[in-house]
C-alpha cells in the first residue's frame, strides 16, 4: 500500500492472507464470529483456569471480572454496530489462523497469573491502578469505535474531531490500554513481550494502513500535524 513502510506494508498483506484466505476454500465464516468467540471465552476459559490450578485469589477474580467483562463489552459492541472491518468472510482456515495466532495468544496472560508464574500485585493501589486504566481504555475505545460507525453511516471522509480530535486511532489506545492493565496484574515479562509482539505485528501495520488510505483527503496533512497517532501532541 503506498505510503506505507515496505516491512508494515508485507505484515499488512501476510495479515490480511493468513487470517482472511489461508488454505483456500469457500469463504463461509465472517471475521467477527472468531473474534467474538475468542472475547466471549475469555470469562469461562479464566474461570477453568483457576478451577484447575485452584487459584481463588483476589487477583486472579479480578482479572477474571476485568476480563470478561471486557469480551462481554465487545459482543455487545458487534451487535450494536458491528465494525466493517471484521465483517468479512474467511476460510475456515484463515477463521483458525486469526484464532491461533491473533487472538489466543491473549489467553497466555491469564494462564501466567493463574498458573502461579506471574508475580500479581500485592498492593491495592496498584490494583486500583490497573482497574483504573481499564475502564479508561474500555471506554476510548468503545466511544471510538461508536462514533466512527455512526459518523461513516452518514458521510464519508476523515473524522476529526470527537475522540479524534487529539489522537488519530483512539479506538487502538483504547485497546492497548486494556490489555496493559491485565500485563500489569500477571507481573511477569512474559505479558508484555505478548502484547509487544502483536502491537507490532498487528497493530501498527493496521494503523499506518488506515493512515495510508486517508492520506488521499486533502485535509490529511493539517490534522496529522495537529493530532498525534496515539497520544495528543505537546503544543508549544
Amino acid at each position: 500500500m503506498r505510503g506505507m513502510p515496505p516491512w508494515a506494508a508485507w505484515l499488512h498483506r501476510a495479515n490480511l492472507h493468513l487470517s482472511g484466505e489461508l488454505l483456500g476454500g469457500p469463504r463461509v465464516l465472517k471475521l467477527a464470529w472468531v473474534i467474538n468467540a475468542q472475547k466471549l471465552g475469555s470469562l469461562p476459559f479464566v474461570w477453568l483456569l483457576m478451577w484447575v490450578y485452584d487459584d481463588w485469589s483476589f487477583v486472579a477474580w479480578v482479572f477474571l471480572g476485568l476480563y470478561g467483562s471486557y469480551g462481554v463489552a465487545w459482543f455487545l459492541k458487534d451487535m450494536a454496530f458491528p465494525d466493517r472491518n471484521w465483517q468479512r468472510r474467511v476460510t475456515w482456515g484463515g477463521g483458525a489462523a486469526a484464532f491461533l495466532l491473533g487472538l489466543a495468544p491473549y489467553w497466555v496472560l491469564p494462564w501466567l497469573l493463574v498458573s502461579g508464574r506471574g508475580h500479581p500485585p500485592t498492593s491495592a493501589s496498584l490494583v486500583a491502578c490497573a482497574i483504573g486504566v481499564h475502564t479508561v481504555g474500555l471506554f476510548l475505545m468503545v466511544a471510538a469505535d461508536a462514533q466512527k460507525t455512526f459518523v461513516l453511516r452518514e458521510r464519508a471522509g476523515l473524522i476529526t474531531d470527537g475522540m479524534f480530535r487529539l489522537v488519530r486511532h483512539p479506538n487502538y489506545l483504547g485497546e492497548m490500554m486494556i490489555y496493559g492493565s491485565y500485563a500489569l496484574l500477571v507481573g511477569h515479562w512474559a505479558a508484555w513481550a505478548i502484547l509487544l509482539g502483536i502491537w507490532t505485528v498487528e497493530f501498527v501495520p493496521n494503523m499506518l494502513a488506515k493512515e495510508a488510505s486517508l492520506s488521499r483527503y486533502p485535509e490529511w496533512e493539517a490534522y496529522r500535524s495537529r493530532a498525534g497517532a496515539l497520544l495528543p501532541r505537546l503544543r508549544r
